[in-house]
């Protein structure tokens, strides 16, 4: 059977989701193929489920320091399955949403494994999906335009594969049914960071360790480094600069021992699990890319500025083309995408200015340019810091560590780019994201009414300080 459409979209995660919804919007028939559950990962196993752990996490920890705030009580018990059960509740709710938005806006889904195929008696051009049933019955989906939102999974190292029981990959580990006495987290980018304060939170011995000189590669070296001091305060062992040795991998009853390599010296790391976070792999292989003339290089899909792969009528977005892989990154793609292929006006995507956001405790948020990347492309910059010591309602909220960074191009005054870490920083970041959306000088957003006690007022001296006016500072 040949099902024909004006868009196919191969992939339901945020990125084809969202895709789908705009082509429907503009009158477009519209099929997504998915293999799994609408949403894809960031629904079912990566943002909402972390940030549900996280939530109860920060509960958690919170009740133990009530105290502080003048209450006392007798202390709070923790109950994992009710933890995993309120994720399970909020996840649900959420698919439910998906599924609801693709019924209003009459998008058909497919529910099976979707190949490319290339010119056939169904098309005379490639770019026509065969899709494969769980049944083994086929179907083949015909459109004027396709796009490619396949997502990611997670980077394994050889000898080192995800088990489910030793050693975990954020699949894995969303689905816990109960807290290991310890773990050693391999990688502290933004997944391994953020469950290291997760389950530190929930009173888990936790190793950090990562191969780079500092968490967090690529972000502020400033906020890596405070968010470093914040969370060994709160017990989290960090070590940088290791290079493990798969090889040495010895599992046990009791947990896992492993051999490292640490600044020249070799140490021994155990732990009851091991949970691996080195990134992710974009998913290209097993869909028939090699049925047409897509070109992926270093692993993922090459597409142009408007997201055109090296077919035209083809188009490619969200994890599986690289870049930041985040789903509100995947979803502004595969608005740009869908407004191109149906003629709209549209501003090229920036992302540079796509907000990075980190659910640690504090967060972190960022957009734009580190002062050590501006200077590194041979950009004059300047920049200014405001402690959220500084902020009245930080020390009421009791989270007074951090800061917020504001870095300035010297010569043209542009906002260059912002990092914040400290309470409600991944909230805080937005008012830069609309700043640079507006190009909007530092002045401007300093000059901006902030109200008073706000933790927004943190953003709005460090854009007053670059010129020396920050008042309470």
């Amino acid at each position: 059977m040949t099902i024909t459409c004006d868009v196919a979209v191969l992939g339901g995660g945020t990125g084809g989701y969202v895709a789908a919804i705009r082509a429907a919007q503009l009158g477009k028939d519209v099929v997504i193929i998915e293999r799994g559950k609408l949403g894809g990962t960031c629904l079912h196993r990566g943002c909402i489920p972390t940030k549900s752990l996280l939530r109860s996490a920060e509960v958690y920890a919170l009740l133990n320091q009530a105290e502080t705030y003048g209450i006392e009580t007798d202390g709070g018990r923790l109950v994992f399955p009710k933890v995993q059960a309120r994720k399970r509740e909020i996840v649900d709710k959420l698919h439910q949403g998906v599924q609801y938005l693709m019924r209003k806006n009459k998008i058909r889904v497919i529910e099976g494994s979707g190949r490319i195929i290339g010119p056939s008696i169904f098309s005379p051009r490639s770019g026509a999906v065969a899709v494969e049933f769980p049944d083994g019955e086929m179907e083949t989906v015909v459109s004027d335009n396709l796009i490619i939102a396949t997502g990611s999974r997670p980077r394994v190292i050889p000898g080192l594969e995800p088990d489910g029981t030793l050693i975990l990959s954020s699949d894995e580990a969303v689905d816990l049914d109960k807290l290991p006495e310890s773990i050693l987290i391999v990688g502290g980018g933004v997944i391994g960071v953020e469950w290291a304060s997760m389950l530190c939170d929930f009173g888990v011995k936790v190793t950090l360790i990562e191969m780079a000189k500092q968490i967090l590669p690529g972000e502020d070296e400033e906020a890596a480094r405070e968010l470093a001091r914040l969370l060994e305060k709160r017990g989290v062992k960090i070590l940088t600069e290791v290079e493990l040795k798969p090889d040495t991998y010895v599992p046990g009853d009791g947990g896992i021992s492993i051999s490292a390599a640490h600044r020249g010296e070799e140490i021994t790391l155990e732990a009851s699990q091991m949970f691996i976070s080195i990134g992710r792999a974009a998913n290209v292989e097993g869909i028939g890319l090699e049925n047409t003339d897509i070109r992926v290089a270093n692993g993922v899909i090459a597409v142009n500025p408007h997201f055109q792969t090296g077919e035209s009528h083809i188009y490619a977005v969200g994890d599986c083309i690289g870049g930041l892989q985040l789903a509100h990154a995947a979803s502004h793609e595969g608005l740009a995408a869908v407004n191109h292929l149906a003629g709209q006006e549209s501003h090229i995507y920036d992302p540079t200015f796509v907000p990075r956001c980190v659910y640690t405790h504090p967060q972190i948020g960022s957009i734009g340019l580190t002062e050590a990347r501006a200077r590194e492309m041979g950009r004059s910059v300047k920049s200014a810091k405001v402690p959220f010591s500084a902020i009245a309602k930080a020390l009421i909220e009791g989270h007074s560590d951090g800061f917020a960074k504001v870095v300035v191009d010297t010569e043209t005054n542009d906002l260059v780019g912002v990092q914040i870490i400290g309470p409600q920083a991944t909230e805080l970041i937005a008012e830069a994201s609309l700043a640079a959306v507006l190009d909007a000088t530092p002045w401007e957003v300093g000059s901006a009414v902030h109200a008073h006690p706000t933790l927004a007022e943190a953003l709005g001296e460090a854009m007053l300080a670059i010129d020396g006016n920050a008042i309470n500072v």
